[in-house]
């Protein structure tokens, strides 16, 4: 009777493989994940939803709401994370779940960033922008949940594989390409952002300066959103065991601090603040500093 093949990939000799049923042969991880980082992560993301609730509540910028959403999800996959840090390192179950939450939450925060510009478009002018407020959300949206599908199902193929001793690469490649396409897509969305923020440029300098310090704000926050998913995109290129994917470093400089940094920029910068208005269309104050008063409909 043939014997398995032997495990490729990290093993730590301080933790036995408690061998279970949803265990790998090794850890898929690379390294045993930070105990400390996850609970940290899940204390800090957890204020930034509880602001994000209470200001979601003061301002009613219900097309914000994709935010709290993505916390919920951040929470949930650093609370996965911390099983795997304390309780088994080697679970598969723990790994991908982990996996789907952090991958997926991104794709709400980036939804809230296009609900934005949607709405900045619709106040400043629809004239500077390539595309109508609407068609932003759709085709941005639309692809990232598809790509987004992907990424977990690619996930989900590389633990199943790990758990098999099989190669986990047919897994990697679907992962990989879903990252690709968001990359490119969401390039393609900055490259909007930008066609209209110039366009706008003299629009934008009769407004407010709280406004203009909000789309600094945003372009920051998109920027490190962006920056999180080209991180992704090299982890995955070079492979389940390569140097990117093995070092939790790069885990927490690339992923965890770029999303952190997003959402609470937004704690301070939030739309409700800058935005005003209502779904009513009612007058809302343009904030240029001469008290006039103009009638937007700031939904987008």
């Amino acid at each position: 009777m043939s014997q398995p093949p032997p495990a490729r990939g990290f093993i730590d000799p301080n933790w036995p493989n408690p061998m279970g049923p949803n265990d790998a042969a090794v850890i898929i991880y690379g390294y045993i994940p930070s105990f400390a980082l996850a609970i940290a992560a899940a204390v800090l993301f957890g204020v930034s939803l509880f602001l994000h609730l209470y200001q979601l509540r003061r301002y009613c910028t219900w097309y914000f709401s994709t935010i709290p959403i993505a916390l919920a999800l951040e929470i949930a996959g650093y609370a996965c994370r911390s099983l795997s840090a304390k309780v088994d390192p080697y679970n598969v179950i723990y790994f991908v779940l982990q996996y789907f939450f952090i991958v997926t939450a991104p794709v709400f925060l980036s939804a809230g960033i296009y609900a934005i510009l949607s709405v900045l478009i619709n106040r400043i002018g629809k004239e500077y922008s390539p595309l109508k407020p609407k068609k932003v959300l759709w085709i941005f949206i639309t692809s990232d949940v598809a790509t987004t599908i992907m990424q977990i199902c690619g996930a989900a193929l590389i633990g199943s594989a790990q758990s098999n001793r099989k190669d986990p690469n047919t897994g990697n490649n679907i992962l990989l390409a879903g990252l690709a396409i968001q990359v490119f897509d969401f390039f393609i969305f900055l490259i909007l952002t930008g066609i209209f923020l110039y366009k706008a440029r003299q629009a934008v300098a009769m407004k407010s300066w709280g406004l203009k310090g909000f789309l600094v704000a945003f372009v920051i926050a998109t920027l490190l959103v962006y920056l999180r998913t080209c991180f992704r995109l090299a982890e995955t290129a070079q492979g389940v065991r390569s140097f990117l994917f093995g070092n939790e470093g790069f885990f927490i400089g690339l992923e965890f601090v770029p999303i952190l940094l997003s959402v609470m920029i937004f704690n301070g910068w939030h739309p409700g603040r800058y935005l005003k208005g209502s779904d009513k269309g009612r007058e809302a104050t343009s904030g240029d500093g001469n008290g006039e008063r103009e009638k937007q409909n700031l939904d987008p």
